[in-house]
């Protein structure tokens, strides 16, 4: 039996948002994608301008001048893998699932790393800092304490985002374990009517000042300068290090996916069995060039 290449892209595809529900939450830019390698989305500038009750004629006219948005996707790799029996696999999901389960986790995570750092918010008027008690820093590398973060700093979040005009409804945030623990322990989150906006489903806050709550292993890193600079997936931990809660609404973010390949090297003699490999490409942005719409919420030193 040929390699059935769609089987596997299908597998894939279906799974690379399921393991991190948060990039469900951003506008989908798929159409835009050319040749699967690069998005180019017509966009138009800013709007001409309303006046109320114009006295003054004939109207000045202006020309619009459309700017067009285009970034290069990132391509995504893995490994060789060498799969004795394609044929039995290929029918099976059982069985593709499993050869495919290490392979595809390495590919989703390095994804989403790699979105988040995208999305990421890089100037001074989108931070916020904790301001909770001292915690242990939990960032690569750090050492010392943190503040922890707080409703309070949820609440700043929620206004911050109210005076950029995001809309209210549908926003996310993305909150590191370690943060999300210090945050349940408030004890006021634990009373089921705090704010009319908690539901507790297995120890764990859904919604909170208006912000649907997600939680990830690890979100976002900053290190501890003047202005803080969000550092790159896999980069080097330092003891300065923060980590950083991600707030925002899925107007201000964006996500696409491009080609999904599979190349085979089928029936290697000297491997006895077939060899696969898979391809990704897939990036982001943040929609609006000031960055609004998104706070990050970082971790600030403490004694």
């Amino acid at each position: 039996m040929a390699l059935e290449k769609e089987i596997w892209r299908t597998d894939i595809v279906s799974n690379l948002y399921k393991d991190n529900d948060f990039m469900k939450y951003a506008t989908i830019a798929d159409q835009y994608v050319l040749a699967g390698k690069v998005v180019h989305i017509p966009n138009a500038n800013s709007a001409s301008g309303v006046v109320k009750n114009r006295s003054s004629l004939p109207a000045s006219v202006t020309k619009r001048t459309d700017i067009d948005v285009t970034y290069a996707l990132d391509e995504y790799t893995t490994n060789p893998v060498l799969i004795p029996n394609i044929d039995d696999i290929q029918l099976s999901y059982d069985k593709r699932q499993s050869v495919m389960q290490e392979d595809r986790a390495a590919l989703n995570q390095l994804v989403a790393e790699w979105m988040l750092r995208s999305w990421a918010p890089t100037v001074a008027a989108q931070y916020l800092r904790t301001t909770g008690a001292a915690v242990v820093g939990a960032a690569n590398g750090a050492t010392g304490n943190r503040k922890g973060l707080t409703k309070e700093d949820v609440r700043k979040a929620r206004t911050k985002l109210n005076k950029q005009n995001a809309p209210k409804d549908g926003r996310v945030a993305l909150i590191p374990s370690d943060q999300m623990d210090f945050l349940l322990s408030d004890s006021d989150l634990l009373k089921r009517d705090y704010a009319g906006e908690i539901d507790m489903k297995g120890g764990v806050i859904s919604r909170l000042f208006g912000f649907e709550l997600l939680e990830r292993s690890t979100v976002l890193e900053y290190d501890n300068a003047t202005t803080p600079v969000v550092q790159d997936p896999g980069a080097s931990g330092a003891a300065a290090n923060n980590q950083a809660a991600l707030f925002w609404h899925p107007f201000a973010v964006e996500r696409a996916l491009g080609t999904v390949d599979i190349f085979s090297h089928e029936g290697a003699p000297t491997y006895y069995g077939d060899i696969l490999s898979f391809l990704l490409m897939a990036g982001g942005r943040q929609r609006r060039n000031d960055g609004a719409g998104i706070v990050a919420v970082i971790e600030a030193a403490s004694a």
